[in-house]
């Protein structure tokens, strides 16, 4: 225990506590800013079982403020580097790595072998899913969100405590992203330290857990703020029904003969040429629906592609039949085209 020895000593942790520590099993889900601050805090602590859901793989882009990868893991799927890096931090730590996206389909089976779930996503339809799922297995979500210099903390299905939903009944889903908005990579690093502090108090059934509560942190500033939230009247745990949305990759998209609607407001780079495709940003998209065929399929994209969930929805609700939101964005398709030019280009 000579690892631990300085946790172990503070008053509500001892031997007991350490050992909850090791048998406690903790899903992560999202391997990028946020997630990177909460996993070596977690396996340095000793939580002796980690899952980490992700399905992206490391870009350049990212390593400003994802601290668990380095040049050489471009191009790696982040949830086998995070691993490879927690292994190397704390060999005595079960880590188990799921390299998919998070969906309706398999979200039941994958926080089921765990006993808590944390929040480290920056993507509204994956967290009402996950929220939903945590209410119906009873388990708490820790939740964690960014938005340029302020982050946000609460811990939700704590105990009958609110749930995300009630705190969010229809979160805005065209709010901007972290690869949209900008983020420092302290602010994630500090509000997803604070979230692996949450786990741990509720693991160790220390300290004043953040439910019902959410704490407003503001890095500019150093201000921050805790808001109590009232429990909703009749609140249930069945599924909420929702406009289900269809996905589709790059490449299929591009292999399609259907239509590219890119969703991003005027100005945003880079910039597509691409025959098929039609920008309607997503400000004016439902006043503007007039301008899009019904007789093609679509397929939405956008920068990162939380507008283009959003814009999904818009568009199934007025009866467009053939709609799927885009998995990555602008950068994803202008970098297969890229490449498909050069190989043509080669075999010429």
């Amino acid at each position: 225990m000579q690892r631990y020895q300085r946790q172990i000593i503070l008053p509500g942790i001892r031997d007991s506590g350490q050992q909850k520590l090791h048998e406690s099993k903790i899903l992560v889900v999202g391997a990028g800013g946020l997630g990177c601050a909460v996993l070596p805090y977690l396996a340095a602590a000793g939580v002796g079982n980690l899952g980490i859901v992700d399905g992206d793989k490391v870009e350049l882009s990212n390593l400003h403020r994802q601290v668990l990868y380095s040049d050489q893991s471009i191009g790696s799927y982040k949830v086998q580097e995070a691993k490879r890096y927690i292994n190397h931090l704390n060999s005595a730590v079960k880590t188990v790595s799921y390299p998919v996206f998070l969906t309706e389909e398999n979200v039941d089976n994958l926080i089921s072998a765990y006993d808590l779930v944390i929040d480290a996503t920056d993507n509204t339809e994956v967290r009402y899913i996950l929220d939903e799922a945590c209410r119906r297995a009873n388990k708490p979500m820790i939740y964690g969100s960014i938005f340029r210099f302020q982050g946000q903390v609460s811990v939700f299905n704590y105990q009958g405590g609110p749930s995300y939903r009630s705190l969010f009944p229809e979160e805005e889903q065209s709010l901007l992203n972290c690869a949209e908005a900008g983020v420092l990579g302290t602010t994630v690093g500090l509000i997803g330290m604070l979230q692996a502090n949450e786990a741990m108090k509720i693991v160790l059934g220390i300290g004043e857990v953040l439910s019902g509560k959410i704490l407003i942190y503001n890095l500019l500033s150093n201000e921050q703020q805790i808001f109590d939230l009232e429990m909703p009247e009749g609140e249930v745990v069945e599924r909420v029904p929702t406009v289900k949305v269809d996905f589709i990759s790059p490449e299929e998209a591009l292999a399609q003969s259907g239509i590219l609607l890119d969703v991003r407001e005027i100005g945003e780079v880079p910039f597509l040429q691409f025959t098929n495709c039609i920008n309607l940003p997503f400000s004016a998209l439902e006043r503007r629906l007039d301008e899009i065929p019904r007789d093609r399929p679509i397929s939405v994209f956008c920068q990162a592609g939380t507008r283009a969930i959003a814009a999904s929805k818009i568009l199934q609700e007025a009866k467009f039949s053939e709609v799927k939101a885009i998995r990555g964005g602008a950068k994803d398709l202008i970098q297969l085209k890229t490449q498909s030019t050069q190989h043509e280009k080669s075999i010429s």
